[in-house]
């Protein structure tokens, strides 16, 4: 099984752990440190010896960071994790919520309160991106200095895991719908035409991307821990344990190197060389001695996120294999006896019915199954310790996800045990509209996720709620399944572009009662232009996910006709691409799933 239970941290540690630092940091010379939640790559998901927030704090979230001074340690958190950072880190930590609360202004005022105006805040350089590091230091002025230094947390973790050594394979041309000589040339060119002689690639995900490999370094997420430096003659300088690389033949103009090279290499390039200072480590920008350092996009990124139509076509097909495994998993769950399940029972179903596919590679993330009052934790995980009895009248909200290799998946399905009462069916139904108005979006090209978020919020606030995450985050193909640039949020400003494949998954959460989530993944397509308009080019979305949306959820009289049309249209077409996917029995609840509403 690839989900496991164990507690991944262990809060008890923290008082001992956080003295341990804080001893470190008096003999470094320092006021305060910063401990992220990001590796030298900037990604959500981690490696063990890189889990370092978690370590030291307790608390296992795929963001946020701890700013720790002598006298006070801040984990900050956006509103994703409020409830779960409290649950998670003994009360040596204090919860802060971020962004709401910036480091900056934090630092200031701790460092003010413990009279240390000027105080020395260390980081390492390799954790922290250029931007981020310009954007403090600026903010911090002369009320403290910043100051670059190794990573304490590494010199008092006695029995930090070794790194990650999985072992790298090729991606299909056939599936990424382009060689990694064809993306090396385009992504060359753009170099080129920029007056760049080179780029350094950070970000592994970019990496794979460019030269069509996977890897098993990261759970969830198939990349190849590694860095490279890409060259205006389409050339590739990899910097990556070899050994990973024994069953890759990337050809003669992809050089390998070991890791141990990259500093130095660094050092060693001239020319006019680019850098990505939003997700750049700054020790990167440091370490380019001779180079005229410029900065600009990751130029994979974009190119990355606009799926070519065999990745969109292979994204259809898992998709379908994988909404079969949902409608088996739903119906089992239709048949069983609520009071003998806990959520672990279904997180562990959930994966054998994906399982059963003889496709699946691995989950996409770990499985959210929240019941009652553990849905309103937005990224909870389910543990020995914390796994719930279900109860009948619980809402339940199941999160998940698999990595096939022509396609990521991500669905959330939330579902009535029994009858929830009014509150929560009512909530649903908003955000069901939420969802659907998203589904129907037209728009003239040009237009961000901030442009169309707003859409998916009115029903929810008309009613007074809202929901504290974002719309939607874009995925990838067989790569991660939280992608930039692009996603449907009110502080995205990426233009979308056809071929991108993002999540719509509006929500509410109740603390103490439940969580109501509904996520399906639709691609940016060209929309028809309609006669007599004068908008020039228009896009929509096509969606992806088929699996049915529990009516027992849905107060059908809060929709409109049109609403309503978009739900019983939306469940035929579910019958007709996942019936003939279906075992006898799942197919006869499918076709009582997807009935029109009313009947």
């Amino acid at each position: 099984m690839f989900q496991t239970f164990q507690e991944s941290a262990d809060p008890s540690q923290g008082p001992d752990r956080l003295a341990a630092l804080r001893a470190e940091m008096v003999a470094a010379g320092l006021d305060a440190f910063l401990v992220p939640r990001a590796d030298a790559h900037q990604g959500e998901y981690v490696a063990d010896r890189d889990a370092r927030l978690a370590w030291l704090t307790g608390f296992t979230g795929s963001a946020g960071f701890a700013a720790v001074l002598a006298d006070v340690a801040g984990v900050f958190v956006d509103g994703r994790y409020r409830v779960q950072v409290r649950s998670q880190v003994a009360d040596v930590f204090s919860p802060v919520d971020w962004p709401e609360v910036q480091l900056q202004d934090w630092l200031k005022d701790m460092l003010a309160a413990g009279k240390l105006g000027g105080g020395k805040v260390g980081f390492d350089p390799w954790l922290h991106t250029v931007d981020q590091v310009a954007k403090l230091r600026a903010s911090l002025g002369e009320d403290a200095e910043l100051i670059g230094s190794a990573n304490l947390v590494d010199r008092i973790w006695q029995d930090q895991p070794a790194p990650p050594a999985g072992a790298a394979y090729p991606y299909p041309d056939a599936l990424a719908g382009r060689s990694s000589a064809e993306k090396r040339a385009d992504c060359a060119a753009a170099l080129r035409t920029a007056g760049h002689d080179a780029v350094v690639l950070t970000l592994p995900d970019s990496i794979c991307w460019l030269l069509n490999i996977r890897g098993a370094d990261i759970a969830r997420i198939p990349v190849v821990l590694c860095f490279a430096i890409l060259h205006s003659d389409g050339q590739v300088d990899l910097f990556v344990d070899t050994a990973k690389m024994a069953d890759v033949t990337l050809g003669d103009d992809v050089r390998l190197h070991g890791p141990e090279g990259f500093a130095s290499a660094l050092a060693a390039v001239t020319g006019r060389v680019r850098i990505d200072a939003a997700s750049a480590p700054y020790a990167v920008e440091q370490a380019l001695k001779q180079a005229e350092v410029c900065y600009g996009d990751d130029p994979c990124v974009m190119p990355k996120a606009c799926k070519t139509k065999a990745e969109v076509d292979g994204s259809r097909e898992a998709h379908l294999r994988d909404g079969a495994a949902m409608c088996e998993f739903l119906c089992w769950l239709d048949q069983q006896e609520i009071a003998t399940l806990t959520e672990i029972d279904v997180v562990t179903a959930l994966e054998g019915f994906r399982r059963a596919t003889n496709a699946l590679r691995d989950i996409s993330f770990d499985t959210i199954c929240g019941s009652g009052p553990n849905g309103a934790i937005v990224h909870y995980r389910v543990t020995e310790h914390s796994n719930r009895k279900l109860s009948v009248g619980d809402v339940l909200l199941v999160d998940s996800g698999g990595q096939y290799l022509d396609g990521t998946t991500d669905i959330t399905r939330t579902v009535a045990l029994g009858d929830v009462g009014a509150e929560p069916r009512e909530a649903f139904t908003r955000v069901l509209q939420g969802m659907i108005a998203i589904s129907r979006l037209r728009w003239p090209e040009g237009m961000a996720g901030r442009d169309l978020d707003a859409a998916a919020r009115i029903p929810l606030w008309r009613a007074g709620l809202d929901y504290a995450h974002g719309t939607g985050h874009g995925v990838g193909a067989y790569l991660s399944v939280h992608e930039g640039p692009a996603r449907l949020s009110r502080v995205s400003d990426v233009a979308l572009r056809a071929g991108m494949i993002l999540s719509n998954e509006p929500g509410f959460y109740r603390e103490g009662a439940y969580g109501i989530r509904i996520e399906n993944l639709i691609v940016v397509a060209p929309a028809p232009h309609p006669d007599g308009a004068t908008i020039k080019s228009l896009l929509e979305f096509e969606t992806l996910t088929y699996v049915p949306i529990d009516r027992a959820m849905i107060v059908a009289d809060m929709l409109s006709a049109d609403e309503r049309d978009w739900i019983d249209s939306y469940h035929a077409k579910v019958a007709e691409l996942i019936a003939p996917r279906l075992s006898g029995a799942a197919q006869s609840w499918l076709a009582n799933a997807c009935a029109p509403l009313g009947s």
